[in-house]
């Protein structure tokens, strides 16, 4: 039974734990990291990293989400973004960059951002966008809103869109609305020919709902970055460890629930180093996805920048706009090196691929096996 602490009188509280509260713990084995795979599944589509983009316009254009593919993970362009509602969006993103460079005004870059997220959504744009990512010949990805998921998702397809990503801040598997006919996952889903990948989650039970919807991956977490502000703004917080534990612990009773049906854990939040990565997938997790440790890359379009999707939210935003120390890495060595920073900001796969070795395991699903220890 979970840890119940009493906070006040009648008042309790769920323990729960982040990644930096746990450990890897080595076996008796060892083995060589060339011996280690890292590549996972996802319905029909592999992927040589258990890498997929948070959709921000921050880290993902159109040309960002063909290298990522090509390097081996999933790059999900934001179908809400610049790129469907701006022809010249890297002069935007030199706009938005130069704001918060360069004013002495903390919430200018933020109302410039909603500005320009002010303006319609074209459909001409954004298949432009996926026809770059498609032709390629990288799985073309795009996430769209829950409020917008069936207004858009008729369009993605005719684009060429092969995984859909439904990501909200938190999501439920129906969305109760006093106007307007709310979106029901489950019906959603069961009407389309691609795999959807939903989320965000905190916890077993709404893991529980969102795998009985049909997805084919939940993601767990809400983007927990230096950038994002949910807690600050909503309160609302989600300890990684036990989270991505329990959607863990979900997945395992769905699959028992219906006699053999996997749905991947993707982890998004707290991921700063390859040892976080690490710890993510020993906590049951199958991909993550990463956002503010890509923004360093020396060819994001947002030139070191970061910030969440939800900083663009025209009454509430959720994110700040922050910037980090230039980089000459791209992104081919952020993710694979070779690396001189002692501390996992470099090489983040090349980390994950050495932990597992060092532990002994061949792949990520013997991986979610290792032992765990908890700090303190």
């Amino acid at each position: 039974m979970r840890d119940q602490v009493e906070i006040g009188m009648g008042r309790t509280a769920m323990r729960g734990y982040d990644l930096d509260d746990v450990a890897i713990v080595p076996s008796r084995r060892t083995r060589s990291s060339k011996d280690v795979s890292l590549a996972w599944q996802i319905d029909a589509y592999r992927f040589d990293i258990p890498l997929v983009t948070h959709p921000t316009d921050a880290v993902v254009s159109p040309a960002t989400a063909v290298r990522i593919g090509e390097l081996g993970g999933l790059g999900v362009l934001n179908a809400e973004g610049l790129w469907a509602r701006h022809e010249n969006v890297e002069e935007k993103l030199f706009d938005v960059v130069r704001a918060a460079d360069e004013s002495s005004d903390p919430e200018a870059a933020i109302r410039l951002l909603q500005e320009l997220h002010s303006a319609p959504i074209r459909q001409d744009l954004l298949a432009t966008s996926l026809k770059q990512i498609k032709d390629s010949g990288v799985t073309v990805a795009a996430r769209v809103s829950p409020q917008h998921a069936e207004e858009l998702t008729p369009d993605l397809l005719a684009a060429g869109v092969e995984v859909l990503v439904v990501q909200g801040t938190i999501i439920s598997a129906e969305h109760v609305a006093r106007d307007g006919e709310p979106l029901n996952l489950k019906r959603f889903i069961g009407e389309l020919d691609v795999p959807v990948i939903a989320g965000g989650v905190g916890d077993y039970r709404t893991a529980m709902h969102l795998m009985r919807t049909g997805a084919a991956g939940v993601i767990v977490g809400f983007g927990e970055s230096r950038s994002a502000t949910t807690t600050q703004v909503l309160g609302i917080g989600v300890p990684m460890a036990t989270a991505v534990a329990d959607a863990a612990a979900a997945r395992r009773d769905y699959l028992d629930e219906t006699g053999g049906r996997y749905v991947h854990v993707i982890a998004d939040g707290a991921l700063s180093y390859s040892g976080d990565i690490a710890k993510a997938i020993a906590c049951g997790a199958d991909a993550v996805m990463l956002g503010e440790s890509l923004a360093e890359a020396s060819d994001s379009p947002a030139q070191g920048y970061y910030w969440t999707s939800a900083a663009a939210h025209p009454s509430l935003p959720r994110s700040e706009i922050t910037g980090f120390a230039g980089s000459d890495a791209d992104l081919e060595k952020l993710l694979f090196g070779p690396s001189s920073d002692p501390y996992g900001t470099l090489n983040l796969f090349g980390g994950l691929r050495r932990a597992m070795a060092k532990t002994g395991y061949r792949d990520l699903k013997e991986f979610q096996k290792v032992g765990l220890t908890l700090r303190g």
